[in-house]
Order: structure tokens, then sequence, then C-alpha cells
């Protein structure tokens, strides 16, 4: 399956990650692409401060859409 997933793009993880102490939701930037489907992320606080970096699987991650990309919500 082929991911949509682009380097620097903004990321959601879509479960819990118990052994990192990551939680579903948590948010984070692609700052590598290791292989087709696999992606270096790192997750920051608020102040810029890395708090976690490592590989996670594109099914792990969902594209958080910014500046006009991705889907349009009618209201």
């Amino acid at each position: 399956m082929k991911s949509n997933i682009e380097l620097l793009d903004t990321v959601a993880l879509t479960q819990d990650i118990p052994q990192r102490g990551l939680r579903q939701g948590e948010v984070g930037t692609v700052v590598e692409l290791l292989a087709p489907n696999a992606f270096e992320v790192e997750f920051s606080d608020n102040d810029g401060n890395s708090y976690a970096e490592f590989a996670l699987a594109g099914d792990q991650l969902i594209v958080l859409h910014n500046q006009g990309r991705g889907w349009k919500v009618a209201a």
C-alpha cells in the first residue's frame, strides 16, 4: 500500500505506544523517510524540545493537513 506521508509532514499517532510512553493522538513531525511505509518521527513539546524520536510504520500515523491541503468540509 502506498503511503501519502511525506518528509516534514505533521502526523498524529493512531494508537498508543506504551513502550515509548506515547498515546494515541500525540503529534509529531516526519524527519526522515526510512523505507516505503517507514518513517522517523520526532515528538516535541510546546517549547520545541524533542522528547521522543523513532521509526514508525505508516499505519501507526495519520497526516494532519494544514495550510489549505487536504479535505474541504462544507458546513
